[in-house]
């Protein structure tokens, strides 16, 4: 699903406009974007949570040259779906 179906749908299923469903996305986005930002959890019951995970440095080989390279930590978005979402998926 690409953006544009994505706010058709919520608009289709909310009742709104497709420029106010693509406002609050717009509002979502940037509100879980700047939480994480800070380096804060974002939880939403029956969905699952946002977090920021820090990835370790590591050595690796590039795949074209197989010259050794090093990789720099660094901080990463992850997603942890929920209880709900996942049954939903598996059913």
């Amino acid at each position: 699903m690409t953006k544009a179906e994505l706010l058709s749908a919520i608009a289709k299923k909310g009742g709104y406009t497709k420029k106010d469903a693509e406002k609050a996305l717009e509002a979502v986005i940037g509100t879980v974007t700047d939480t994480l930002a800070k380096g804060e959890k974002v939880s939403i019951s029956g969905f699952g949570s946002f977090e920021v995970r820090q990835r370790a440095a590591k050595d690796s080989i590039n795949p074209q040259t197989k010259k050794k390279i090093h990789i720099a930590a660094k901080k990463v978005p992850a997603f942890k779906a929920g209880k709900a979402l996942k049954e939903v998926v598996n059913k």
